[in-house]
């Protein structure tokens, strides 16, 4: 049964006269008063914490609150920690680009594709050169022919007024499986 930290009421906080107690053993101990579970809460030195209030009746449960939250508080951190949001980068060129400036580019944008973030190409025009749409169109081919092994075309080349972008994510490669040694032994 999971249960959110947020809101739980426990020991006092709980005003209502029947509750449906579960022990810290986990048995079901059945519907009580909630003095009385109070108290066995105290005998045992635990708290009653109310796990599903919208019941009827609530039901509580007889439980270390303090260790249980600890719990929680580690488990939220592990998860938060093991997520890995996915960033847009982007790496701008111009359609006159120089042959090592898109080298040093493409060395960052295959950096940003091996961390797992998506890298947004675009190519910006200025005055004459939206004539030369089909340069940057070269160079964008380009680009994917060299990334191909770290990463795939999420959104194709597309013209955007004075600017021409394209999206690529990270390739996802399965790690390959390596047969099992069998050690045989000849006798």
């Amino acid at each position: 049964m999971p249960i959110s930290a947020k809101n739980l009421r426990t020991n006092e906080q709980i005003r209502i006269p029947q509750i449906r107690l579960i022990d810290h053993e986990n048995n079901q101990m059945g519907v009580l008063s909630t003095i009385e579970a109070i108290r066995m809460a105290r005998e045992a030195g635990l708290d009653l914490v109310e796990v599903a209030p919208n019941n009827s009746p609530p039901v509580c449960r007889i439980m270390d609150y303090g260790k249980w939250k600890y719990n929680q508080k580690k488990k939220d951190h592990k998860a938060k920690v093991k997520q890995h949001q996915v960033v847009l980068k982007e790496v701008r060129l111009r359609p006159k680009i120089d042959s090592h400036d898109q080298e040093v580019k493409m060395k960052k944008a295959r950096e940003f594709l091996e961390k797992g973030n998506k890298v947004q190409f675009t190519m910006l025009f200025r005055g004459r050169e939206m004539a030369h749409v089909n340069l940057a169109a070269e160079i964008f081919n380009g680009i994917v022919e060299e990334l191909q092994d770290v990463g795939k075309v999420e959104m194709p080349a597309r013209q955007q007024g004075k600017r021409m972008a394209m999206v690529m994510t990270p390739e996802h490669k399965t790690p390959s499986v390596k047969p099992a040694q069998t050690d045989e032994v000849s006798v």
